[in-house]
């Protein structure tokens, strides 16, 4: 018999009293060594399989899901719920459909299922799946609606938006999981030219969507600039909402000076101050790799593309700061060139391109209590980054969300506020 069958029953047993997190630090191990011992590819000790049995088999504390409980729907790399676990929050469900983000994602999380593509469950009425839960988290595609995206669409005469099949129609999946669900309240996330999409049709559909045919108050939406939270221009929309109006206002949402912080923040010192990162720097002063510095020939190309259309009276082309600078916002296209954010290195040198790892702290990813990993290849870093939300405007969300969202939890569990029965409530008293 395979040794590895019993460790797997086991830590079944105790998966049920614990998360992984929590067996791992019990076991003075790490959640992802407590992912291999689930999968068969590694096996605890017979010391750690002993105490294992003893904490499934006795009183253990119940699994923990924070003040509040959210799922992270069209994940990505999980900056949403980095957010949303600093307020406080619980993940209890997990949906990406790309193996590369899912590899990061459990790189730096680790105590879950992913779940796959969630059409699979919305359209199979498999609701069952998704756990109940406070907050619905939804940073869902923005290429049908964003600029770049429909000009690309509209050049391959395509259509984008909601007649897009492959990504304008996964919002109603998400209204779908609403529908069933009914979490106490949800965040969206998009591109800021959501709002304009096709003439503001768009936008009017999926209002009426949230609050007609789902029923939640939706204060007006907030386009939010990260700027002042890292130093990149980066407008995007949060749409929030709640089971009945709470009296949220975006007022409460801390704006940092717009120039509070700068490139020289976020890029590798190299003069030593930071540990060496194999690939991204080289030596023990830490300079980043000659390989992110442009070739002549990619540098020249650039170089003459942007005089062509500045010529033209367009703003095409590549775009060098300094440390002293704010960048532009950072693509998921950055892979193929950089030219969107090219960091100057003086006259003797042509400029390079951001390393992951810059990428990563321009994004909000990296503390200085928490570097967070990057297993994959630069190319599916920079895709991934690229996709990502900045986590600390995110938790700003967070942080004004959380109170509502408690006296909605509170106002709940009491059955009744201010004489009017909850859903759920009125569900109860019913059986």
């Amino acid at each position: 018999m395979d040794a590895s069958i019993p460790s797997q029953l086991v830590l079944g047993h105790a998966l049920r009293r614990y998360t992984k997190a929590q067996l791992a630090a019990a076991l003075g191990t790490d959640p992802r060594t407590v992912m291999r011992w689930g999968d068969g590819s590694d096996l605890p000790t017979h010391y750690k399989l002993a105490i294992l049995y003893l904490l499934s088999k006795f009183s253990a504390p119940p699994r923990t899901d924070g003040d509040f409980t959210f799922i992270d729907l069209f994940a990505g790399i999980g900056g949403m719920r980095l957010a949303f676990e600093g307020a406080g929050g619980g993940c209890r469900f997990t949906s990406e459909w790309d193996e590369q983000c899912q590899k990061t994602y459990r790189e730096n999380f680790g105590d879950e299922e992913i779940h796959g593509d969630i059409t699979r469950i919305t359209d199979q009425n498999r609701f069952d799946l998704i756990p109940e839960h406070d907050v619905l988290l939804a940073g869902f595609p923005c290429q049908p609606f964003s600029i770049a995206g429909v000009s690309k669409k509209n050049s391959l005469g395509r259509a984008h938006g909601f007649a897009c099949e492959a990504q304008g129609t996964l919002f109603f999946h998400v209204a779908k999981i609403i529908k069933e669900r009914q979490p106490l309240a949800f965040v969206l996330e998009n591109v800021k030219n959501l709002q304009s999409h096709d003439r503001g049709n768009t936008f009017k559909v999926i209002m009426k969507v949230l609050t007609e045919d789902l029923g939640y108050w939706v204060p007006p939406p907030q386009i939010i600039d990260a700027k002042g939270f890292v130093p990149q221009h980066r407008e995007r929309i949060f749409i929030v909402g709640f089971r009945r109006e709470v009296g949220f206002s975006w007022d409460a949402l801390r704006r940092p000076d717009p120039t509070a912080v700068t490139l020289g923040s976020i890029l590798h010192k190299g003069d030593g101050s930071e540990e060496p990162e194999v690939s991204y720097t080289l030596g023990a002063k830490a300079r980043v790799n000659p390989k992110y510095t442009l070739s002549d020939k990619l540098w020249n190309y650039l170089v003459a593309y942007k005089e062509k259309h500045s010529a033209k009276g367009n703003g095409f082309g590549c775009s060098v700061f300094k440390r002293s600078d704010i960048a532009r916002t950072l693509s998921a296209r950055y892979f193929k060139d950089g030219s969107e954010i090219l960091i100057d290195q003086g006259k003797r040198k042509n400029p390079r391109r951001l390393t992951p790892r810059e990428c990563s702290r321009l994004m909000g990813f990296d503390t200085p209590e928490r570097q967070f990993r990057i297993p994959v290849s630069d190319t599916s870093a920079y895709k991934q980054f690229g996709n990502s939300v900045v986590v600390p405007v995110v938790s700003e969300v967070a942080r004004i969300m959380k109170p509502f969202v408690m006296q909605l939890k509170e106002s709940e569990a009491q059955g009744v506020h201010q004489g009017i029965l909850l859903p759920a409530s009125a569900e109860l008293l019913a059986a």
